[in-house]
């Protein structure tokens, strides 16, 4: 990523740019009740006493909700408070039964931490960023409401009432809509690493409010503006390039940029105004007095820590050290948790299958899935979890190119016919009469009639013109059928051509 400037008209700017990430918390139920998660259930159909704030109810802290928080914490290098409390937060609005929400202001659980992206996502050993992680808080989410149900009048859905979000607040470090991408996608893949949140943005289990200012390179920050509840990457940079303009251009031509919120319009690509900004203390926050304090005792930490799976970073280092991958193949193979999953997946299935080593079993798997099974995924329109071929299918294709059953370009017939039926390599092969031959003397009889039917090119390759010996490999498997060993065919055609 090259330095983002604006070219305003009277000069450069530079944009500033911190997130603060809604991510809901995978959990059966919610942070303070019983009432189930699932997505997409029936309006009202998942709510508690406790979320409809019905008088008398007390919360009560699930500690599940509590553990995958900590574990995000330790997954991004935080600093894990043992002491920490919940405040309310006083607002009223439609969707927000107690008329209140209990959220972590000045004691939050998890405090600073760090994530690093690559300023260029496409090549892995370049350049980094690091981007501060102010804080992570619990909190409850409000519910939410529906202004399509009726001509008149919006009605209110409690479903997603008092369930668990880690709100995830970085730093300011951000200085261009494509850093803010990519920071946003590295904290999206860390999330489901750990399985503390889907990071599924369209169902809203991540979203993110956008905090944007401008200044002259060099000087203080300006006044931001929150953009609040973006619902997927590309909104988030397009609300950023559109903001940052929008201010340039307000100051420039004489105005001020005034602290509010305002609302992205994925439609149209603008932000519009939606209310004057609140300071903290108009929410009158204050400990809530049904919520003794969170301790958390060393062997609760411990068992986070021990739960922690093999995060990206680790993951991308080891398949570049360990399996010999390139440090493209090993990001795109460990940019998502269940492109690594499947990539393993498949790894134990081929080298159960060939007697190679690991490393160079790995780096066939992994050129396999990427330039093979990715592209044919995705000309059907699948990827990997709807994928027809599994990771024991590819394995079982992946070791009949390693021991000579079949070609390269073989293979990608066999792939063809297992993504349209499902079977197997093996049937597919036998059904099919596919298998390679090693038939010298067919082979031999196939390059003679080649280079009997082309002997102006024997000429011009014997004087000098070596380029057509992939001419002279190309006609022999063309009149094999794509069937010859393709080293037998480089051998036998050398020695035919003296």
């Amino acid at each position: 990523m090259s330095s983002y400037r604006i070219h305003g008209a009277t000069g450069e700017w530079e944009v500033v740019i911190g997130l603060e990430v809604h991510a809901q918390v995978v959990s059966k139920s919610k942070l303070f009740s019983g009432a189930a998660t699932e997505f997409g259930a029936e309006p009202n159909a998942q709510v508690s006493l406790v979320d409809a704030a019905m008088p008398g109810m007390l919360p009560v802290p699930n500690r599940e909700c509590i553990r995958q928080a900590v574990r995000t914490g330790m997954a991004i290098d935080a600093q894990i408070n043992k002491w920490s409390r919940f405040d309310r937060k006083n607002y009223f609005y439609a969707d927000l039964p107690q008329g209140y929400q209990i959220s972590q202001l000045f004691h939050p659980l998890v405090g600073e931490g760090r994530i690093e992206i690559c300023l260029d996502e496409k090549d892995p050993e370049g350049s980094t960023k690091t981007i501060g992680i102010e804080r992570i808080h619990v909190e409850q989410d409000a519910g939410k409401l529906m202004h399509d149900q009726h001509p008149t009048m919006s009605y209110v859905d409690l479903n997603r009432s008092g369930v668990a979000l880690m709100e995830i607040v970085s730093r300011p470090d951000m200085r261009s809509p494509a850093e803010a991408g990519a920071y946003l996608r590295k904290l999206r893949t860390i999330l489901r690493y750990v399985g503390s949140c889907d990071g599924n943005m369209e169902e809203g289990s991540m979203r993110a409010d956008v905090n944007v200012s401008v200044r002259r390179p060099g000087e203080p920050f300006g006044t931001r503006t929150e953009t609040k509840n973006v619902n997927s990457v590309r909104f988030v940079m397009q609300t950023i390039e559109h903001e940052a303009n929008r201010q340039v251009d307000l100051v420039e031509s004489g105005g001020k940029v005034v602290q509010e919120t305002r609302l992205f319009d994925p439609d149209s690509g603008t932000t519009r105004s939606m209310r004057s900004k609140e300071d903290a203390h108009d929410y009158r926050y204050f400990p809530d007095p049904d919520l003794l304090p969170l301790v958390l005792d060393d062997a609760f930490l411990a068992e986070c820590r021990a739960s922690l799976p093999e995060l990206p970073d680790a993951k991308r280092h080891r398949y570049e050290t360990a399996l010999g991958l390139s440090p493209y193949n090993a990001n795109v193979l460990t940019a998502e948790a269940d492109t690594a999953r499947w990539f393993e997946a498949l790894l134990t299935a081929t080298a159960a299958r060939q007697d190679k080593m690991e490393a160079e079993v790995a780096r066939q798997a992994a050129n396999w899935l990427i330039s093979e099974l990715f592209g044919a995924l995705n000309k059907l329109g699948k990827d990997l979890e709807t994928s027809p071929v599994s990771p024991e299918q590819g394995g079982e294709l992946l070791a009949l190119i390693g021991d000579g059953t079949i070609s390269g370009s073989i293979a990608k017939q066999v792939l063809e016919k297992m993504l349209e039926t499902g079977d197997g390599a093996a049937a597919i092969v036998e059904r099919e009469g596919l298998k390679q031959t090693s038939d010298t003397g067919a082979i031999e009889a196939a390059v003679a009639k080649v280079l009997a039917d082309n002997a102006d090119k024997v000429e011009q390759y014997k004087g000098g013109k070596e380029a057509l010996f992939g001419f002279f490999v190309g006609q022999t498997m063309k009149a094999m059928q794509g069937k010859a060993n393709p080293q037998l065919v480089n051998e036998l055609l050398k020695k035919a051509l003296g």
